[in-house]
């Protein structure tokens, strides 16, 4: 549910956006503040709050430029330049060796895991796919948006690069861990 939550913002942007995209920057700044703010008050370590704190970051500057320029060029790039900023993010945590989904994993598996290279190789493999998957949303609406073509594509895209990190994220961990077990048995 962890890395769920952390879209909140984004979603409440999007909403808020397809009216106007600066109270759509408003939206997911405050939705994002919110999220960091109550995950603090619970104790949630900052590592464990990379794409909620990146978030804010994203917002404060889109939303600098929406009320500086109402009708800015960038405006119908809003959506790709928020899978732009995911990627980023995402991709950038995998450069600096502390994937976005750590901190998120940390929260839900015993500490005496956090320091093994096989915890390590799960959230790396995790956070690659999140990459890829926000990527090729980025891409995909970039060239709907070039080519015009139909809505239901973009919607399509955003919604299989979505889905295909959320379902990996759910097995993947779960498939090692039953690699794992079946080798310590077998080694028995």
């Amino acid at each position: 549910m962890g890395y769920v939550r952390g879209f909140i913002p984004w979603v409440a942007s999007g909403v808020v956006s397809s009216f106007d995209w600066r109270w759509g920057a408003v939206a997911g700044f405050l939705a994002g503040v919110l999220l960091l703010l109550q995950d603090r008050r619970r104790g949630v370590p900052l590592d464990a709050l990379v794409l909620e704190a990146g978030s804010i970051v994203y917002f404060v500057v889109i939303g600098a430029v929406a009320f500086a320029s109402p009708d800015s060029p960038l405006e119908p790039y809003n959506g790709v330049l928020s899978f732009v900023w995911l990627a980023l993010t995402a991709w950038g945590s995998l450069a600096v060796r502390r994937p976005f989904t750590l901190g998120i994993a940390r929260r839900q598996t015993p500490q005496e895991y956090w320091d093994t290279p096989g915890f390590l190789a799960v959230n790396n493999a995790i956070t690659a796919v999140w990459a890829a998957g926000f990527t090729f949303i980025f891409v995909a609406m970039t060239v709907c948006e070039a080519t015009g073509a139909p809505d239901w594509i973009g919607i399509t895209a955003r919604v299989a690069g979505l889905l295909a990190p959320a379902v990996f994220t759910k097995v993947y961990p779960a498939r090692v861990q039953a690699r794992l077990e079946a080798m310590q048995a077998a080694g028995a």
